[in-house]
């Protein structure tokens, strides 16, 4: 049988025209969308510059069932719930992203970066070193080698920290020198913990050789051999403190004191305390030469000259408490009342995040940062 192309001469324009037809509802709907999406985005944008968190999330979650398929919108909704404290629905779009398989390697690292913080802003400590080690070679590493720093120092495991230090350091990513021979004094005080003397002997020697100039690693040591028994070593522990780390003195002055008594060289301890003084008065160091003086008179005579070269209501309340008011019954009273108000005086105040503390800290218990903590009173800064 003969085949009729009068039927094909009818199909093709209509096959034709129906095609046309059905591309122009297509693209009429692709524009729908197109302008409900943009109107979105700008809208959660608007809301996010005023402030507005909630409105701006709900702008976004429109923005994104328009239009599914864009990365950057993922990415800003993520951030806004992570911020918002919403952790979880913050790990559910970061790893939606990484779930998809047509985004670029540049957007895998970038939303692997984000769920690694999702984890540490929620406390998820495990999962966001694991989230961490995923991002080794790539453009994140060096945030990411940081961001494992600290999770190992809250968690105090100072030998994994020293490693990542190490490596950081071999990057170029900065010193970590001084942070290191902290890593060593934690060591060394788990193993006193445990009564392994010799082992923190070892760390306190390692620390104190990698960085002579923290003061931390010889007030260790001096304390350690002090403990041993060792009265004249940790004279001379502290004696190097002086020369390498000279603006920790005001926090062993007490203690070289001490030592300075039990082995008889208090001459050589009041020298250098007087020398030190008179570079930077400090109240430690007044009160560690006040402990020294021969006799009441002297140690209130030290307390007089340290007022005279700078004030302070701590050495007066110091200074008072050697004198005879008129008024007998009244000295216990004002001596009470002067000791409350200059016992904040005498507290240490972090310099990053200024929580203050009673004792000093060599890693700040509010912020984690290293040596922010001066040696001086908060009435001396």
């Amino acid at each position: 049988m003969d085949f009729d192309f009068t039927w094909l001469l009818w199909g093709l324009p209509l096959a034709f025209a129906l095609g046309w037809v059905a591309s122009r509802l297509d693209l009429r709907q692709w524009r729908i969308e197109g302008r409900r999406a943009p109107k979105a985005y700008f809208r959660g944008l608007n809301h996010l510059l005023n402030e507005q968190q909630d409105q701006a999330i709900d702008a976004f979650i429109e923005a994104v069932q328009g239009d599914p398929d864009t990365a950057e919108l993922h990415f800003a909704l993520g951030n806004l719930f992570r911020r918002r404290g919403d952790y979880d629905r913050a790990v559910r779009v970061h790893e939606h992203l990484l779930a998809r398989a047509d985004i670029s390697r540049k957007d895998r690292d970038r939303a692997q970066h984000a769920l690694a913080l999702d984890f540490l802003k929620a406390g998820l400590l495990d999962r966001a070193e694991a989230a961490l080690h995923k991002l080794q070679g790539s453009a994140f590493e060096a945030e990411a080698m940081l961001a494992l720093l600290a999770i190992y120092e809250r968690s105090r495991d100072w030998p994994q920290a020293q490693r990542v230090a190490e490596q950081l350091e071999a990057a170029e990513q900065g010193s970590f020198t001084t942070r290191l021979a902290h890593y060593l004094c934690e060591e060394a005080e788990q193993a006193l913990r445990v009564g392994d003397t010799a082992q923190a002997q070892q760390l306190l020697d390692r620390a104190v050789h990698k960085a002579p100039q923290l003061g931390r690693g010889w007030m260790a040591l001096s304390a350690l051999r002090a403990q041993a028994g060792d009265a004249p070593g940790a004279f001379e522990a502290l004696l190097k403190l002086i020369a390498q780390a000279p603006q920790s003195l005001p926090l062993a002055a007490r203690s070289l004191a001490d030592l300075a008594q039990q082995t008889g060289r208090v001459p050589e301890a009041v020298a250098v305390l007087e020398a030190c003084h008179a570079r930077a008065p400090s109240l430690d160091v007044t009160e560690a030469l006040a402990t020294l003086s021969k006799g009441p008179d002297e140690a209130r005579t030290r307390y007089l000259n340290h007022l005279q070269a700078e004030g302070s209501l701590v050495i007066a309340t110091q200074w008072l408490a050697g004198e005879r008011l008129s008024d007998p019954q009244a000295q216990p009273r004002v001596q009470a009342a002067l000791e409350q108000a200059s016992a904040p005086l005498r507290r240490y105040r972090c310099a990053a995040c200024g929580f203050e503390a009673r004792q000093h800290f060599w890693h700040c218990p509010g912020c984690q940062s290293w040596d922010s903590y001066p040696a001086r009173r908060v009435e001396e800064l």
